[in-house]
């Protein structure tokens, strides 16, 4: 297994040969898709280079992690999710969904570690105190997610809000804008 980063904060680089190889050059050692996810898990900060062009591959790498994740047998993504992702690439909305996805993570990991550091103060075993606390009945997990759902909806109308905003922009331009027909019943 990979060792933490000496330093805190220091990036970890990892080399990727032709040969599919993952060199980590901190601890001198070949390491593979299962130390990278170590790496994640812990929090270190790495990155991946192709060792003879030294594109950034660390993006390839994490997709990669997350593919065998999936197939796995416990996949965090339906396929009605995963094809409604791949519907927003190209379109005119692809770089605020992935705004979007990003800062809904971040909510669901805040609400995440609020939960783990209130159980730290419940008493019984972790085992019966994440029962309790995942038990959507209990009013601390409906107000958490509340507040998670809450936040995402808020998130999603700034969204909105910037788009039509960003509509004004091109209203010097000659065109005429397209007026839409009402729909029939």
């Amino acid at each position: 297994m990979v060792t933490r980063s000496k330093r805190a904060g220091e990036e970890r680089l990892i080399k990727k040969y032709p040969n599919r190889r993952l060199y980590d050059t901190q601890t001198s050692t070949y390491v593979t898709l299962v130390d990278i996810k170590g790496l994640v898990m812990s929090g270190d900060l790495f990155k991946v280079i192709d060792a003879k062009t030294e594109d950034d591959l660390t993006r390839n790498i994490l997709l990669q992690i997350i593919l065998e994740e999936e197939a796995g047998g416990a996949p965090v993504f339906s396929t009605q999710m995963l094809s409604q992702i791949i519907r927003f690439y190209g379109n005119s909305m692809q770089g605020l969904m992935g705004n979007y996805l990003e800062k809904t993570m971040q909510s669901f990991v805040d609400i995440h570690n609020k939960l783990n550091d209130q159980s730290k103060g419940t008493s019984g075993s972790g085992t019966e105190a994440w029962a309790q606390m995942m038990n959507l009945q209990n009013p601390l997990m409906q107000n958490l997610m509340g507040n998670y759902l809450e936040q995402s909806k808020d998130l999603f109308i700034k969204m909105q809000e910037q788009m039509q905003g960003s509509q004004s922009l091109f209203g010097s331009f000659p065109f005429t804008p397209v007026q839409k027909t009402p729909e029939k019943e």
